[in-house]
């Protein structure tokens, strides 16, 4: 739940960050790539961080393979 809420807040934030920055520069062009940018760091966010914590190998590892083996 904790991180369900950071998410939002990460987002209400940088939408608040993109319309200040709009409202007081009148940057179409800047306002456009930093709201395309939050929306990539979101997906970022809502797929990758997730895994951060997983460690070791994402497939099966076979034991009889080796790498040098002709």
């Amino acid at each position: 739940m904790k991180r369900v809420l950071l998410y939002l807040a990460l987002a209400i934030g940088h939408l608040a960050l993109t319309g200040v920055y709009y409202f007081f520069s009148g940057d179409e062009a800047g306002g456009t790539m930093l709201l395309i940018f939050g929306i990539a760091m979101g997906l970022f966010l809502w797929i990758l961080v997730p895994t951060f914590g997983d460690v070791g190998p994402t497939a099966p590892v076979d034991p009889d393979w080796h790498e040098r083996r002709s």
